[in-house]
């Protein structure tokens, strides 16, 4: 009886190692990605200061400052990892369109805000990249305990499921915005 009762304890013992191990990989999985929400909103944040700053010199590309406030408005409306990555696309091809025509102003690109912004941009730009690199291995971590005899079993008995990863689709977004100056 004894012993019944000792493997009785050690299975439950081994149910909830594993239970936890799932739940702190899950939670990882959370924090990485609040740091890419974050630095993305840290982006986004930064966008209407330089719209502003760009449209007293750039009258003739309203397109291009359309394209730059669509792609925020739909990052601010993003509810998934892949929409996030599709607002992720259409923000990274805004803004090398913008940096692309503020070429075509000197004065613009002389102007201090300007390259201030482009500075914070920059940085911002480095910060997001390491983010989805965390997030993206994160989730593998994750993704990989899920997937793993016998933590499988206890993933789908408390219906743990998989991450997706963080991915840009278009190829041309793959690519840092370019900041020059």
């Amino acid at each position: 009886m004894e012993i019944i009762l000792g493997i009785i304890v050690i299975f439950i013992i081994f149910i909830v190692v594993m239970y936890n191990r799932l739940i702190s990989n899950r939670n990882a999985v959370k924090n990485s990605w609040a740091g890419i929400d974050t630095q993305l909103q840290r982006r986004y944040d930064l966008i209407p200061n330089l719209v502003e700053t760009v449209k007293g010199y750039m009258t003739h590309e309203r397109e291009t400052l359309e394209k730059v406030t669509q792609a925020r408005t739909a990052f601010l409306n993003a509810g998934s990892v892949k929409e996030m990555a599709g607002a992720e696309n259409m923000m990274s091809g805004a803004l090398k369109s913008l940096f692309a025509v503020s070429e075509n102003y000197p004065d613009l690109k002389a102007s201090q805000n300007f390259i201030m912004l482009q500075e914070e941009l920059a940085g911002t730009e480095n910060k997001i990249s390491y983010a989805r690199q965390r997030y993206n291995s994160t989730v593998m971590a994750y993704n990989n305990v899920v997937q793993k005899f016998p933590t499988n079993i206890i993933a789908g008995m408390f219906n743990f499921k998989m991450e997706e990863f963080f991915e840009v689709d278009n190829p041309e977004a793959r690519q840092a915005v370019k900041v020059s100056f």
